[in-house]
């Protein structure tokens, strides 16, 4: 995850992660300093743990269910494997002591399985997703199970504070324990004593030192005027950068842009949309059908509103290395981020980043944990077509003194949290949470960091856009 990159080249620990393709069994490796520890998933493991628990149950049903999970059982069984597998790989790669980090949904019954292996370890586990409210997460049959799951670590982190808030409600709720923000308090079962389990928000960041280099870079620079001419030199480039995902807004702003070139607000020979959509998730019918609909719909506007000398969105299916991502935030004089629910969107921490210039407008969904930090983007909500019309409009015709103004306060909030404040907060609450609870855990962050191991789940896709 591109997020914990940097943390990682600075942690001598191990890295437990999927292999990268079905039924690849490979040895424990080096690799730029860090320990590669592959798990091997097969083909079943893949429908039915990955595409299937993970991404067509918990995915939608965390995001609001904007589009409806499936509740398999053969799924959940695989779900429970595969978490035993890990856990079982954890465990054997871990010191005594050892700092354990369980990254994202797809983990969720990780901590207890080591907390019932190894009670010597300190558990940490992060959600990059967001957490739904009770009445949304009351609906999955193995709900009680998940929560057990991620009560086995010492420190369980989200991303807003809303959703810290949703988990300790679904504990009291369904397991009758105490709370106290952010403390939940676990009682004694059997032989394993009782506890006490923070529960709060993090919100996760970039590396922005590297980002900006990277996007100060006269190769980066170059490729961004490269860009603003064989796009036409339109007055204004609009970008959107997301994975092919539901939960991204992609057809809501096409329709506000649709809607504004046919109402004459905007002109399509002064004004063209860039929409970076990276493939997702493509065996999930979900994602075929969405692929279908956005693909239709830029046919539709382009065959509309483009001429020969002008297309109105210039639509590209495909992932770019990080050099053409900072080119094209260089590039664009708005950048759209219309997610329906993201936990974070550290897109908008990219642009952000890389807009040394002090230059660009940052069109923001309210529904993205980004929203909470960033407030002085144009805050929108994505279903209403509407605002998000005025919001463009507002975007594209912002006097130059305003952007600067709103730009300078958004890098200054990006840099203040950036990567490195994340994960040192993380850590120095891990250390201090077990160190309260007397088993004596490292004197600092920096000494979690140290005796870290680690272990994230590795989607097919490597990186992901928010």
């Amino acid at each position: 995850m591109t997020a914990l990159e940097p943390v990682m080249r600075e942690a001598d620990g191990a890295w437990v992660g999927w292999a990268g393709q079905p039924d690849l069994e490979l040895e424990t490796f080096d690799w730029d300093g860090i320990r590669i520890v592959p798990i091997a998933l097969s083909v079943a493991d893949l429908e039915n743990y990955y595409e299937g628990f993970s991404n067509d149950t918990l995915w939608p049903l965390y995001h609001d269910v904007i589009a409806p999970p499936s509740y398999h059982r053969v799924w959940w069984d695989s779900y429970v494997s595969v978490n035993q597998r890990f856990a079982n790989a954890i465990v054997k790669v871990s010191a005594q002591g050892a700092t354990v980090w369980v990254q994202d949904y797809q983990l969720q019954l990780v901590p207890r399985m080591l907390r019932q292996a190894r009670p010597d370890l300190t558990i940490g586990f992060f959600n990059h997703i967001p957490f739904p409210a009770y009445g949304i997460f009351s609906q999955l049959p193995w709900r009680s199970q998940i929560i057990e799951g991620l009560l086995g670590a010492d420190v369980i982190g989200f991303q807003r504070v809303a959703d810290a808030g949703n988990f300790s409600r679904a504990v009291r709720r369904l397991l009758g324990y105490s709370t106290k923000t952010p403390v939940i308090d676990v009682p004694a079962r059997g032989e394993a004593p009782a506890r006490s389990v923070i529960a709060r928000a993090f919100p996760i960041s970039i590396d922005v030192d590297a980002f900006e280099t990277l996007a100060r870079s006269p190769a980066v620079q170059a490729r961004a005027e490269q860009i603003r001419h064989d796009l036409g030199n339109p007055k204004t480039i609009m970008l959107g950068v997301d994975r092919l995902d539901y939960t991204k807004g992609i057809g809501h702003r096409l329709k506000a842009f649709g809607e504004l070139l046919e109402d004459g607000r905007l002109k399509v020979e002064d004004i063209t949309m860039v929409q970076v959509a990276s493939p997702s998730r493509e065996r999930v019918e979900t994602y075929r059908q969405l692929r279908d609909e956005i693909e239709l719909t830029v046919g539709r506007i382009n065959g509309d509103y483009g001429t020969i000398s002008h297309q109105a969105v210039s639509y590209l299916h495909h992932g770019f290395p990080r050099e053409e991502m900072a080119a094209l935030y260089i590039a664009a004089d708005v950048m759209l981020v219309t997610a329906l629910r993201d936990g974070m969107n550290l897109v908008a921490k990219e642009y952000v980043a890389a807009r040394f210039d002090d230059d660009g407008v940052l069109v923001l969904s309210e529904f993205t944990g980004a929203s909470d930090e960033l407030r002085t983007a144009l805050l929108i909500n994505p279903h209403d077509i509407d605002g998000l019309k005025d919001a463009i409009v507002r975007a594209v015709e912002m006097p130059r003194s305003e952007r600067r103004k709103r730009m300078r306060t958004l890098r200054k909030r990006v840099r203040e949290n950036d990567v490195t404040h994340w994960s040192e907060t993380f850590l120095r609450t891990l250390a201090e949470a077990r160190r309260s609870a007397g088993t004596g855990a490292g004197n600092s962050s920096m000494d979690a960091l140290g005796e870290l191991e680690w272990t994230v789940e590795r989607s097919p896709n490597a990186r992901p856009s928010g």
